[in-house]
């Protein structure tokens, strides 16, 4: 008997790759760098900044090269609100992503402090229909005074206004499991960043290490999961690495 939520096959939809993952060939050449992900197969790009482009001039390079990007890592926090959430209506982005929570807020309080923050902030991204979420490290599963951070956001999160964006490799780095949380929180993890796990903690392209990618994908009805980027934070071939990765998960979801 199949679980509610649970396919048979993975069925991931168009593959997108997380722009941090060639930022030092977008900081050299845009236009070229989106040119060849394009190519690979690629149609969805997270962005992660603007390469000192303005967001109509992003947009346009993306026009360009047939590619959209329907999500972006943003500094809520540190940044004005009103540009922040401008901007991404201009590229089209559907989505607005806290990529990291600073060193100085990793405490109880901090958190709980962040929380509502993104409670505001999701609440007021939701006037332009764009959905804000949060990205995961490993540290937001280290217990604090009794007290798991991640977990801890999940709650004090309002899930209408901050859903998940879940790192796999950094989720499976803190010691959990990612198809425990989508069965947890159904419906609030639209977007994965997919990158791979050697059975030594190191990290590599997609498909080149342990973690399983083909059982854990089965449970995206469970999950919501809507967008899966391929992420690399060091890759040494960045193109070559993209490449590898969007082989492996076409070859999953068809």
């Amino acid at each position: 008997m199949i679980a509610l939520g649970l396919r048979t096959r993975a069925k991931l939809g168009a593959i997108g790759i997380q722009a941090y993952t060639v930022r030092a060939l977008m900081q050299r050449d845009v236009a070229g760098t989106l040119a060849a992900l394009a190519s690979i197969g690629y149609r969805e790009v997270e962005l992660a900044g603007l390469y000192d482009k303005t967001a109509r001039e992003m947009r346009r390079l993306l026009d360009d090269a047939h590619l959209v990007a329907p999500s972006g890592h943003v500094a809520v926090l540190k940044g004005d609100w009103n540009k922040i959430i401008d901007d991404a209506a201009t590229i089209g982005q559907r989505y607005i992503v806290c990529p990291f929570t600073d060193q100085s807020d990793r405490t109880v309080d901090g958190y709980r402090r962040n929380a509502a923050k993104y409670n505001e902030f999701g609440e007021l991204t939701r006037k332009s229909n764009i959905q804000f979420a949060y990205h995961n490290h490993d540290f937001e599963f280290d217990t604090i005074d009794g007290v798991v951070p991640y977990d801890l956001l999940l709650k004090e999160c309002d899930s209408k206004l901050v859903q998940m964006e879940c790192d796999i490799f950094w989720m499976v780095k803190g010691g959990r499991d990612p198809v425990k949380y989508f069965a947890a929180n159904p419906g609030r993890y639209p977007m994965v960043h997919a990158k791979d796990m050697t059975k030594g903690g190191e990290m590599v392209d997609v498909g080149r290490g342990s973690i399983d990618f083909a059982g854990m994908f089965r449970h995206s009805d469970q999950a919501g999961l809507k967008h899966v980027f391929v992420e690399h934070d060091e890759p040494l071939a960045p193109l070559d690495d993209a490449r590898v990765s969007y082989s492996y998960l076409r070859a999953l979801s068809y």
